[in-house]
């Protein structure tokens, strides 16, 4: 079911409202009270929240309403949050589960953040292809947190799809035929293993093992009850029951569909600039387009459910 709108409103602001691209700064007070304001990033998904700063003790009502607005615009992007490894892992355990990336280990201190770089020297970036983190996963992450540390002079954005409307905008037919198949998803498709490849060499860990788990084609949200189509270039091999050349002619068309432009937003990262965003609902996708440059951020994937 849908969680119910916060008792306090908050602020949505028109782009005309906006200073220089970004929402006028209302930031929060020493209590963890906040006054938001809201600023959609596309019609698709995604907004900008500015007026809070989530280093301090945020209450329970602002908390309660920040996932509201994240549950309805399926990523949300903060600015200019000079979070502390600590202070970005208080936060993220106000939302969920911070838990361990399988394949490269934490930075010092902290096994849950995991350092996400690319360097000059390197031609591939880390992720870099659409998908849903980690749905090889028997329990894939619910949301994933990425804050920027460095990033390059230009280059090196993020997009988003909403898998809520490629699914719904699917024929009636096709979402029957959908409803009916469970994918094979594993770790190991050679696309995105490459994207990998950097930081496990750096790190000596993950490099033989391989995750498989099966998931529904179409998933339920388990807070908004809506449908969500579940699968991904990156991870999904094949349906179940099938072989991958039999399930080679559906899945390309719903790689293709899943990330047409209409469905996407682009974020422009900064230094201090915060993503959350929806696994369950949602793909996302790092530019490669900064080589010679340094672009180094800090994740953190809060523990999720069982898709169904």
């Amino acid at each position: 079911m849908r969680r119910p709108p916060p008792s306090r409103p908050t602020a949505y602001a028109e782009p005309d409202e906006v200073h220089g691209g970004r929402p006028a700064p209302a930031p929060s007070t020493r209590d963890g009270s906040a006054s938001l304001v809201v600023v959609p990033l596309a019609g698709a998904l995604g907004a900008e929240i500015s007026g809070v700063d989530l280093a301090t003790d945020l209450t329970d009502d602002v908390v309660a309403e920040l996932r509201q607005i994240w549950l309805e615009h399926l990523v949300v992007f903060f600015r200019d949050q000079t979070l502390e490894p600590d202070e970005f892992l208080a936060f993220a355990r106000r939302l969920g589960e911070p838990v361990e990336y399988p394949f490269i280990p934490g930075i010092d201190g902290y096994p849950e953040i995991i350092s996400v770089t690319k360097l000059p020297h390197e031609t591939v970036n880390f992720g870099g292809i659409w998908h849903s983190d980690t749905v090889y996963l028997d329990r894939p992450p619910m949301a994933t947190m990425l804050i920027a540390r460095e990033v390059p002079p230009s280059g090196g954005d993020t997009m988003w799809a909403n898998m809520y409307a490629a699914y719904e905008s699917l024929s009636s037919g096709m979402q029957r035929l959908l409803a009916s198949l469970t994918a094979v998803n594993s770790s190991a498709l050679a696309d995105v293993s490459k994207t990998r490849e950097d930081r496990i060499r750096e790190h000596g860990d993950g490099k033989d093992r391989e995750y498989v788990a099966e998931h529904p084609v179409v998933r339920t949200h388990p807070e908004t009850g809506r449908r969500a189509l579940y699968v991904n270039p990156a991870h999904t091999a094949r349906f179940v029951g099938m072989t991958e050349e039999e399930s080679r002619p559906l899945l390309r068309y719903l790689f293709e569909h899943q990330c047409r432009a209409e469905f996407t937003c682009r974020f422009r990262w900064r230094p201090g600039s915060l993503a959350l965003w929806d696994n369950r609902c949602t793909m996302h996708n790092p530019i490669n387009d900064y080589h010679g440059h340094t672009r180094r951020m800090q994740r953190i994937t809060l523990a999720g459910d069982v898709p169904r």
